[in-house]
């Protein structure tokens, strides 16, 4: 038994972005980047660790429209012709910078792109899931689950509907996993008071909020966030430590922000000649990113020009000297709580996984070292989940959470606020719509069952958060904002046509083919009654 914990918690997620009407579209390329720089070589590592017997594992969830999009045979097909697109640009690149201070960067991008082709195109399938799986086997890693399609659950209207997102997204983690999850990653570490109980009704046993959901929590828990507390359903509620988030997260101590690491907002797809690079984008050949950085965060943020010249080696090492660096705050952490706490403490420290190897793109070097760094400590400091370490030290204190979420200000003010507050009535409506359709139509027609399900995706499409989010940040504000309407205006005449008994089967079939996600939906979910309940 060792004096403290370290439970690494990831959180993967990204929108269902799928649009068969178009040979190539941007906003797919999101999956296609977090493939190729992220999750790729984030199971590569891990199976690296397993390999070489290193002890420790973490927590990963993997969102539903992650998931359905990782299985999508046509998105499997556009994310291979990406990443053999880059792996020819980097043979390109090699010759290119031949001779220039940027060579070593481009061989590295050449290496990365010939090992992603070999063993993860041709040899896997881009079979991602499917390994993740076995690493969950191996005890490398624990799967959780997320609501279905990322909803802030806080900001929606009805107890049914928060039910619905939870249970629709165990249900996807089984179809895809072959098992139940026992833990879930609230969307945003969004929380409010009677939340646990959709957890527990789904028989979820552990979720995750902030740090001040249990500093404001009633009665507070005697260790803090340092050791998960028991909700009034029953389920356990795991909070994040602030000082873990900090050295990661915080836009001035962060290590992301280190002048060694590569400069995110400079790229290839800008610097390099039009009609060089011209073959590598999309259809209409407007300059975009294409993945290739030369330089270092140096000189001010927004000054690109001033950016000097990527060292991969020294971002290599530097990213190693964090990781020690991270491992040994969390040993002086724990040596500073463990008196105080009736049994060892752990720290909970929760990243989006996308910002390991695509933001940060030393950041899987980071993760491998401090796997690595821990095992040097197995007797002061180990690595955990959070299903193992509460069978080894169950929750004790039994506390209500304080409402909240992580972002900015940390109470949802970055979904909510003037440049997206329009969209809450509106999918409000659509929520109690949605609860009477399913119980007006407890026995529906085949052709009822199709409309009706299909309402079902359109309304949870909707409701994901990453739509007001982009619009707060003002980033692919008009697509988000367009995503939402056009979600809504399909579920509003499905439902008219369901009312109305005039249900246009051509119509139906269209939308069914574009939105096309979770096969396994029954709009029953929303009744509001327990599974069991159900036929």
């Amino acid at each position: 038994m060792a004096q403290g914990y370290l439970a690494l918690i990831l959180h993967s997620h990204l929108p269902y972005v799928r649009h068969p009407e178009y040979t190539d579209c941007l906003e797919e390329e999101w999956l296609f980047q977090a493939v190729s720089e992220c999750y790729a070589p984030l199971s590569a590592m891990l199976r690296r660790l397993e390999r070489d017997d290193v002890p420790g594992s973490l927590a990963i969830s993997f969102s539903p429209t992650l998931c359905e999009m990782l299985r999508d045979h046509l998105l499997r097909e556009r994310c291979k012709r990406y990443i053999e697109d880059r792996r020819e640009l980097t043979e390109k690149e090699v010759r290119r910078l031949a001779g220039t201070p940027y060579e070593d960067t481009a061989r590295m991008y050449r290496q990365h792109y010939r090992m992603l082709c070999k063993d993860f195109v041709h040899d896997e399938n881009l079979e991602l899931l499917k390994g993740f799986a076995e690493l969950e086997d191996a005890g490398r890693v624990e799967l959780m689950t997320t609501a279905a399609t990322h909803a802030l659950l806080p900001l929606t209207s009805t107890p049914e509907s928060r039910a619905a997102q939870v249970e629709i997204g165990c249900r996807n983690f089984h179809r895809h996993f072959g098992h139940r999850p026992s833990a879930i990653w609230l969307p945003e570490c969004g929380y409010h008071p009677g939340l646990e109980n959709a957890v527990a009704d789904s028989s979820l046993k552990t979720f995750f909020v902030d740090s001040h959901a249990a500093l404001l929590a009633q009665p507070r828990p005697r260790a803090g966030v340092f050791r998960p507390f028991e909700t009034p359903s029953g389920a356990v509620a795991c909070a994040r430590d602030a000082a873990s988030s900090r050295d990661v997260w915080s836009k001035d101590e962060g290590y992301p922000g280190h002048p060694a690491y590569r400069e995110f907002y400079r790229d290839a797809g800008h610097d390099a000649d039009y009609h060089y690079i011209e073959p590598h984008l999309h259809e209409d050949g407007v300059r975009r990113p294409v993945g290739m950085k030369y330089h270092r965060i140096t000189g001010p943020a927004k000054a690109l020009d001033q950016k000097e010249p990527y060292d991969p080696a020294a971002a290599a090492e530097q990213a190693r000297q964090h990781a020690r660096h991270f491992v040994r705050r969390r040993l002086a952490q724990m040596e500073r709580i463990q008196p105080y706490c009736d049994a060892p403490p752990v720290a909970v420290a929760p990243y989006d996984t996308e910002l390991f190897g695509h933001r940060w793109l030393e950041g899987l070097t980071f993760l491998e070292t401090a796997f690595r760094t821990v095992a040097q400590h197995g007797d002061k400091l180990a690595l955990t989940t959070p299903s193992r370490y509460l069978s080894d030290f169950p929750a004790v204190d039994r506390c209500q959470p304080g409402t909240s979420s992580w972002g900015f200000g940390g109470f949802f003010e970055l979904w909510i606020e003037p440049s997206n507050d329009w969209i809450y009535p509106r999918l409000h409506e659509a929520e109690e719509q949605m609860v009477r359709l399913a119980r007006q139509f407890p026995s529906a027609s085949a052709l009822q069952r199709r409309a009706l399900d299909q309402c079902a995706r359109e309304m949870l499409l909707a409701q994901a958060s990453d739509w007001p989010f982009l619009m707060s940040v003002g980033s692919f504000e008009e697509y988000a904002a367009q995503r939402v309407r056009r979600h809504l205006k399909t579920f509003k005449t499905l439902h008219r046509e369901i009312i109305q008994d005039t249900i246009d089967g051509e119509y139906l079939s269209r939308v069914e083919a574009q939105d096309n996600v979770f096969p396994e939906m029954d709009y029953r979910v929303f009744e509001g009654a327990p599974a069991e309940q159900r036929d």
